[in-house]
């Protein structure tokens, strides 16, 4: 099966896995469909399962939009695939920002933030200097945006101001724009493939992100961090991981890896994408929010950076760790 897929072209492998992907969506939504139907017919079930079952519909429905989001990726190529995560950077950030209660003096931040920047980390990413690509916002950034709030001349909380910035930024902007950069790394024989990558990052964190919830709701919970969040326990992030672990290893044929290089850099992504969640569940709580985006979390509403905020831990980190063991060029040769 395997030798068969491989001698496939990129055009019919990509084909193909969109077959696979956009079956498999479509599955879960007419069973989602029939069981609405089925509980119609009994009042008092429908209203047990009603919470459960509208976080289902609320995760199928961020698949499909995640599906069709990767597909248009795709058929845009590197360049139109850099231009929609840096929109979606660009509207997670402003998620972020809207709930972390700036100054009117970090306007001039804020203004540096969203449109410098964003636009000349993804202007480096699509040209592929991965040198600077990877210091820009760590080095130059963060040392900009404490120098423009400083000429605002407002010195009220102005660490905490700054620090909020940066890691929204840190967030959104690094974090997420390592994701389009899979696209773009230069494989020996692996040439076109980068999509492969892309998916297979978020194949592996979706299915460990499952496995983790779970786990969550099935075993005994034993929290680790009790006042950020009293369903994260090591015994779930455990599943999670190796979940994932287990998924990257299915889907190493698709990737330039080999079996036991496909479970190393899974289980790390995974892992990152666990502890990555944790931490944005602590900076929910010190927001006072329960949703990123809108407010009236009552309704049910989850923002974007409620959905990409794993990726924005794990995109970096299998990035750089595919880079550092096969030693990949910084850039263009």
């Amino acid at each position: 099966m395997v030798a068969w897929l491989k001698q496939l072209n990129t055009s019919e492998q990509v084909a193909l896995l969109f077959v696979v992907l956009f079956g498999f969506l479509t599955l879960l939504t007419l069973g989602l469909f029939l069981n609405s139907l089925r509980e119609r017919a009994s009042e008092d079930e429908r209203a047990a399962s009603q919470l459960t079952w509208e976080r289902v519909r609320r995760d199928l429905r961020a698949a499909w939009i995640g599906g069709c989001m990767f597909w248009v990726a795709w058929i845009s190529g590197p360049l139109g695939a850099t231009l929609l995560f840096a929109l979606f950077s660009f509207l997670a950030l402003r998620e972020f920002i809207t709930l972390v209660h700036t100054q009117r003096s970090d306007h001039r931040t804020l203004i540096v933030a969203f449109f410098v920047l964003l636009p000349v980390q993804y202007m480096i990413c699509g040209t592929r200097f991965f040198d600077l690509f990877t210091v820009f916002l760590p080095v130059y950034g963060f040392l900009a945006l404490p120098i423009v709030s400083a000429l605002a001349d407002d010195p009220r909380a102005f660490l905490e101001r700054n620090a909020k910035i940066q890691w929204g930024v840190m967030v959104c902007v690094y974090g997420l724009s390592h994701a389009p950069a899979l696209l773009l790394l230069d494989f020996p024989g692996y040439t076109g493939r980068g999509a492969f990558l892309l998916f297979f990052l978020v194949m592996v964190v979706a299915a460990s992100q499952i496995a983790q919830e779970i786990a969550t709701r099935t075993l005994r919970r034993r929290p680790v961090a009790r006042r950020i969040s009293r369903s994260f326990s090591m015994r779930a992030w455990w599943i999670g991981t190796l979940t994932g672990a287990l998924a990257g290893t299915l889907l190493f044929w698709i990737t330039p890896f080999k079996a036991g290089q496909a479970l190393a850099m899974a289980f790390v992504t995974a892992g990152a994408a666990g502890f990555g969640g944790l931490v944005m569940k602590a900076l929910k709580k010190d927001a006072g929010v329960v949703y990123w985006g809108n407010r009236s979390s009552i309704t049910g509403a989850v923002g974007l950076l409620d959905r990409i905020a794993v990726l924005c831990f794990a995109a970096p980190v299998l990035f750089h760790s595919v880079r550092w063991y096969f030693q990949l060029p910084l850039g263009w040769k």
